[in-house]
């Protein structure tokens, strides 16, 4: 009887902790964009955009495009990101071997990034501090809320509610404490007036420069195999 017992409860133990899994997303895309507000208390006319990342995921393989600020359709540097490292890709990165990328190349850090998206292991400034706000709709999305209020800075958070993984977030301590990621924050500087919001926009398709890159790598993988 104890027999039975014990293996129902680690029976439901294993089911408590299937359910809870989440499920990372094995290819598609991510648009950073950034909307700065200059003079804000006085209005929202004083405005630019910033295309910040074109990111282009496969699995732990990304792709990502940095475009340039004035002209965003260029594109400024192109990296290839795999787990916790990154390499630049050269001119003709669309012919570019990823493999041969790895070994002629030295690994760096994504942390010692300081262009495109920002990698960080840094927490929330006055993550403790925080308080929760009510649930929104925002485009169409529901999201979860929290604020934090400093003398100097006044920030909200909006996470989006999922259990699938994306291969990059702001705030890894914020996705697994709200079961979601965040897909805006609003951050306002008190002092200098200014209104940033960063938007983290997920999407199923590629770039057509990533998808070029990953097609070849698979042409050639698959005639290796031959």
């Amino acid at each position: 009887m104890k027999k039975i017992f014990l293996l129902s409860i680690i029976f439901l133990f294993a089911v408590v902790i299937s359910c809870s899994k989440r499920i990372p997303s094995e290819k598609g895309g991510i648009d950073i964009i950034s909307n700065v507000y200059f003079n804000a208390s006085r209005g929202l006319d004083n405005m630019r955009s910033f295309h910040v990342s074109k990111l282009n995921y496969k699995h732990d393989s990304i792709i990502e495009m940095v475009p340039e600020l004035e002209f965003p359709e260029m594109t400024k540097v192109t990296y290839f990101i795999k787990d916790s490292v990154f390499y630049v890709l050269e001119n003709d990165h669309a012919a570019a071997l990823l493999a041969e990328v790895q070994k002629k190349q030295k690994p760096i850090l994504v942390y010692r990034k300081n262009a495109g998206a920002i990698f960080t292991k840094d927490q929330i400034l006055n993550y403790r501090n925080r308080r929760n706000l009510s649930d929104t709709i925002l485009f169409k999305k529901h999201y979860k809320r929290f604020e934090i209020n400093s003398p100097w800075n006044y920030t909200r958070y909006y996470i989006y509610p999922t259990d699938t993984i994306l291969p990059y977030s702001f705030y890894k301590e914020v996705d697994n404490d709200y079961h979601g990621r965040i897909e805006r924050i609003d951050s306002y500087d008190k002092q200098k007036d200014i209104f940033v919001s960063m938007q983290l926009i997920p999407r199923k398709n590629w770039d057509l420069e990533a998808e070029e890159i990953f097609k070849f790598n698979r042409y050639i993988e698959s005639r290796k195999k031959k």
